[in-house]
């Protein structure tokens, strides 16, 4: 593609110089020095490909070929304002996307969309974009101009992914609703925008009117699989599976090829206390999908979550006969024994999950494994054999030492590890981080920020100590400005990180800073909504005079998270946040 631009715009070039040279006089000599200069005095190209306009092409044509995005989005986004052209904005979108800075993709991509409203592509790509850095309302809004287009917004999708994440359903609900009074329900994908709108009003608590869509749509539309999938799912939600299993039956009629029901169909049946006919659903989709390793798992891992342990071992077994067994089938197995009280088999499946991803939770598992059974001398006695079985995983298996004994109260024998694995991995850059974070735990301050500083040294692309160092530093001292910097840094290098998001939006509210502080804080909480996040949003809206929003985030807060520290804490501070 890049080479098809580049011979484009010489080509573009060549025609132009050749049509500028056809409309001048061939008689004249320019080496006459009595002739002047037939270009003197006219005025700037603005139109057609100049020098200006070739050199900028060639400049990003070149950038991209080297690997240099940022630079070949800049260049295409010059031109493109340049010559007001929609190829070239939609070729700096595609440069953008590789160039690691989120918002000069999403620059350029509004770029595209504002030169060429109606494409589809642009269109979509913001609304993911604005769905990624958790602005539902924009994602929905983008979507609902594809609706307008006559193209698929996939709004039932879109709201199940909203509500996966944390959103809140009632304001979304509210737009689909204000869209349904003017959509045409006979157009294309009409049925898409109810099946959204019941979604979002089910989980908002307003139960009546989605049941009432979703009967509507069942005289209108009883074909769709859709319909009986969402009202299949809205049924488990709330917890009644015999209307749930009533729905997926529907929908396998309507689509009996449709895997999505037979696992409808397990889950409700487990919800009954029918296991045997669960187990017949599962043995059909396995016959359905051949023997898929992660359907296996995926299935097991549903019959633990009913509490059958026996059908998910039997999912499982078949998988360790294989050369190459998922290691999450030894860790699903390992539990599975280990809750049976079978301790040394549950050992045995843990030793077996390989160095990777899985490799360090399974040694975790059996370590608290064994301290859970009061055998903490094997336990101990376990990690350190790992250790010396995996030499390139020392550190890390050490660091799980260390975090277990200081759960356990053994904070000496921690301190001993941690030295010992120190004087082993003196450059290791994790145990020293672990290092810092417990002199924080012990009140030494000046140890920890000692630690990072020199964690920062080593490696100024730290994010995670930044930010660390940084949010110590605003939320315990008030040594702001620095701590400003610190977390600054960290978010140049880490922009979409949900905790630094976090640290940024607490610094600027330590600063007095709360209007800038909010949008930090509102994208940290859509990305990951954890109680000490909702704690400083909740205080930031409560600084701005936002005290119903404050209040009603705070109660929200206390019903989802069971353990709330950070949310207790403000309301001793601020009694009039309690709900």
């Amino acid at each position: 593609m890049r080479a098809r631009l580049l011979k484009t715009a010489l080509i573009t070039a060549t025609l132009a110089l050749l049509s500028a040279c056809q409309g001048m006089p061939m008689t004249s000599d320019a080496n006459d020095p009595g002739i002047d200069d037939p270009m003197r005095g006219a005025p700037p190209v603005t139109k057609g490909l100049d020098a200006q306009g070739l050199k900028t092409l060639l400049v990003a044509e070149l950038a991209g070929r080297r690997g240099q995005y940022e630079r070949a989005a800049q260049g295409y986004l010059d031109a493109a304002e340049r010559y007001d052209s929609a190829a070239l904005s939609e070729r700096a979108t595609l440069a953008a996307r590789f160039s690691q800075q989120p918002k000069l993709f999403e620059t350029a991509a509004r770029r595209w969309h504002q030169r060429a409203p109606d494409a589809e592509a642009p269109l979509r790509l913001l609304a993911s974009l604005a769905q990624q850095r958790g602005d539902w309302q924009a994602a929905l809004d983008s979507r609902l101009t594809l609706v307008a287009q006559g193209e698929p917004g996939e709004l039932a999708s879109f709201a199940e992914q909203a509500l996966t994440q944390g959103a809140d359903p009632q304001p979304l609900a509210i737009r689909l609703r204000r869209h349904l009074l003017v959509a045409d329900g006979n157009a294309p994908y009409a049925y898409d925008a109810v099946l959204a709108t019941a979604l979002l009003e089910a989980a908002g608590g307003d139960a009546e009117r989605a049941d009432a869509r979703l009967a509507d749509l069942a005289r209108t539309h009883p074909e769709l699989p859709a319909l009986w999938l969402t009202r299949a799912r809205i049924a488990m939600q709330r917890g009644n599976p015999t209307a749930a299993r009533s729905d997926a039956r529907r929908g396998l009629e309507t689509s009996p090829d449709d895997t999505r029901f037979l696992l409808l169909l397990a889950r409700s049946e487990l919800a009954l206390g029918q296991v045997d006919a669960a187990e017949r659903q599962t043995d059909r989709l396995l016959a359905q999908q051949d023997e898929q390793p992660e359907l296996r798992l995926g299935l097991a891992r549903l019959f633990l979550e009913a509490r059958q342990p026996a059908p998910a071992r039997r999912l499982l077994l078949p998988l360790i006969d294989d050369d190459a067994t998922p290691p999450a089938a030894f860790l699903l197995l390992g539990g599975i024994a280990a809750q049976q009280g079978e301790i040394d088999n549950a050992l045995l499946y843990y030793r077996q999950v390989p160095e990777g991803d899985q490799f360090l939770s399974a040694r975790l598992q059996a370590a608290r494994m064994l301290i859970d059974a009061d055998r903490l001398a094997d336990a101990l006695d376990f990690l350190r054999l790992e250790r010396l079985r995996h030499d390139d995983q020392a550190a890390d298996i050490a660091s799980l030492e260390v975090e277990l004994l200081d759960q356990v109260g053994e904070r000496d024998a921690a301190d001993k590890v941690l030295a010992e694995a120190r004087d082993r991995h003196p450059s290791d850059n994790g145990l020293l981080y672990l290092q810092a974070m417990r002199k924080f735990n012990a009140g030494d301050l000046d140890g920890m920020e000692a630690d990072l500083r020199t964690l920062i040294e080593r490696r100024p692309d730290n994010a995670m100590a930044l930010n660390a160092l940084g949010f110590t530093l605003a939320d315990m001292t008030n040594r702001f400005d620095e701590a400003y910097e610190l977390i600054e840094r960290a978010h140049r290098l880490a922009p979409d990180n949900p905790a630094i998001l976090d640290s940024l939006g607490w610094v600027l509210h330590k600063h007095g800073e709360n209007a800038r502080a909010l949008p930090y804080l509102e994208q940290a909480f859509a990305m990951m909504p954890d109680q000490e996040i909702a704690a400083h949003l909740a205080e930031v809206l409560w600084s701005l005079e936002r005290s119903a929003e404050a209040r009603r985030l705070v109660e929200r807060g206390l019903a989802r998270f069971e353990d709330h520290p950070k949310l207790t804490e403000l309301i001793e501070r601020i009694p009039a946040l309690a709900p």
